[in-house]
Formats: structure tokens, C-alpha cells, sequence
């Protein structure tokens, strides 16, 4: 099962990952995973949430190199998602094709190889 599905299965505690911060009320996630979701949605949404009472938090949760890759993460998760978001293309279609590219160039590099002498092979780029 993918996150996605799990974000759909409400017997699941993903499905608490809402618009409307559900996980806050949740016994499902500790302290410390809700003041990071906190930190996600204030670095997807809006970061003006990151008040200095959140990074008081954050700081009693976290160390300052744990918060550097968090936010790294969530930033780097984030924008990756949005730029696929602008390819309109659906989950897997991307990997399927980077496979197959990959595989083409693949068998045209082994026929280059095999070429006999005094002969080129022809290769597209």
C-alpha cells in the first residue's frame, strides 16, 4: 500500500494528515510528530505559522541539524511535487519511461560495442 492509499484508509492514522490538522487531536502521533507536521504544513502551506512559540517547540523536539534536514526534506519533497504536478503526468508514468530510455541506450551502447571493425554503428543521442 502506498502513502496515498493510506492517507484514504481511515483505519489508518495517515488518514488524520488532513487540511484541517486533525492529527493535532490524535492520540496516534506523539508530541514530537505533531510539532513536526506542524513544521510541514507551516513550510508547504504557510510559513509565517512558524512562529517563535513553534520553534520554541521544535527546539524542545529537536536538535538544530535534525531541523536542518527536516526542513531540507519537506522542501526538497515538496517542490519535487509541485514540478511533477506541472508535467501532468500520473504516479509511475515518470519511472516507466526514465526505464525505458534507460534500456534503449542500454541496447544501442551493447550494438555500438559490437560493431565490426571498420564499420560504425550508427547511435542516437
Amino acid at each position: 500500500m502506498n502513502s496515498a492509499q493510506l492517507v484514504q484508509d481511515k483505519s489508518h492514522r495517515n488518514y488524520l494528515l488532513d487540511g484541517e490538522q486533525s492529527y493535532l487531536k490524535s492520540d496516534q502521533f506523539t508530541p514530537r510528530e505533531k510539532v513536526a507536521l506542524r513544521y510541514c504544513d507551516a513550510i508547504i502551506g504557510n510559513p509565517m505559522d512558524a512562529d517563535d512559540a513553534m520553534w520554541e517547540e521544535l527546539h524542545r523536539n529537536f536538535t538544530e541539524p535534525e531541523l536542518v534536514e527536516l526542513g531540507h526534506y519537506i522542501g526538497y519533497m515538496s517542490g519535487g511535487q509541485k514540478w511533477l504536478l506541472t508535467l501532468h503526468t500520473q504516479h509511475g508514468e515518470l519511472a516507466e519511461f526514465m526505464a525505458k530510455r534507460d534500456a534503449e541506450k542500454k541496447k544501442a551502447q551493447s550494438g555500438e560495442q559490437k560493431a565490426p571493425a571498420g564499420e560504425h554503428a550508427v547511435t542516437a543521442k
